[in-house]
């Protein structure tokens, strides 16, 4: 996910409260329990796929139990503002498809056929491609600090990868790949939203991309699902409830808080917690193996990614 690596939505700049111990500590905590609850969304989604579930089920009952969240948090960071223009919510509908609706459904997909650990590592992979990205399509610059930890943060997760193969086979290419897919797909978002979290704020465009995915989520269970699939075992509607409400909504507004209190780079350095917490969670939830490869695979992953973060602070 984004660019410095945190849960979910696009940065605005610090606030002048940083500089108090209090905003500080506040600021800390916030962003350790956005990153760790948003973790907990791949664990859940694990969970749920002990079940006849499938990832277009998954991420229904998901987005319907967060839609009505995502639509106040959109109306109240909108309050006493101007409605949206026609252009701001033609982008808005684009952002929605693509960072919110695209990205979690290839993420829940690529989740059927890999480890949650594995998926956390590619998700946080999320910087390096918004770094490519931003280079291919505006020409920034990109120097020899930027390749090498580049490099070093895709060698970790193809350490993890290879590990995974002897685990699950071939079908771990699948998903690795749809996953690859979902970071993609929001590194897009991230790059087009840039312009628009100026004009309405990073909780209101975050709000109304969620609002607009959840609607495509529920159109698409609408269309291709038969009416008799909405009938779940109810510990699926308890867990999709707590993936909608701990694991998505939450870790989004935790996270701005923290960025208003400590800014975004010491809320990205924060967000390393993340990896952390699903391989931990997924050890002792879903008894995934814990190695040395995972160990070797994180650590080189981590690091890559806190260098590409210095190097573009």
């Amino acid at each position: 996910m984004p660019s410095p690596p945190s849960p979910a939505v696009p940065i605005r700049a610090p606030t002048s409260t940083a500089s108090r111990p209090g905003a500080l500590r506040a600021g800390l905590l916030l962003a350790s329990a956005g990153a760790i609850a948003f973790s907990g969304k791949a664990i859940l989604a694990k969970l749920i796929y002990e079940w006849p579930i499938d990832a277009v089920t998954l991420i229904f009952y998901r987005m319907l139990f967060a839609l009505p969240l995502f639509a106040v948090m959109a109306w109240w960071a909108g309050r006493g503002k101007a409605s949206l223009t026609a252009s701001q919510a033609r982008i808005v509908l684009v952002l929605g498809f693509t960072g919110y609706y695209a990205a979690s459904m290839l993420d829940f997909m690529g989740l059927e056929d890999i480890t949650a650990s594995l998926e956390r590592l590619i998700l946080y992979l999320n910087p390096s491609f918004v770094l490519l990205l931003g280079a291919m399509v505006f020409g920034r610059r990109v120097g020899w600090r930027h390749v090498a930890a580049i490099a070093l943060s895709y060698a970790g997760v193809l350490v993890v990868f290879a590990q995974e193969i002897g685990l699950q086979g071939a079908h771990a290419v699948l998903g690795a790949l749809l996953v690859l897919g979902s970071a993609l797909s929001y590194a897009v978002y991230l790059l087009m939203s840039g312009k628009l979290v100026g004009e309405l704020g990073s909780l209101r465009l975050a709000g109304w991309a969620g609002v607009v995915a959840s609607f495509f989520c529920i159109a698409q269970f609408a269309l291709i699902k038969p009416w008799q699939a909405v009938w779940v075992p109810m510990p699926v509607v308890w867990l999709s409830l707590l993936n909608a409400t701990v694991c998505t909504v939450a870790p989004i507004l935790m996270v701005m808080m923290a960025i208003e209190r400590i800014g975004p780079a010491l809320t990205a350095q924060t967000g390393m917690l993340g990896p952390l917490s699903t391989i931990a969670l997924s050890v002792w939830l879903l008894h995934e193996p814990f190695t040395p490869w995972l160990l070797l695979g994180t650590a080189l992953v981590l690091a890559g990614i806190y260098a590409l973060t210095r190097a573009r602070l």
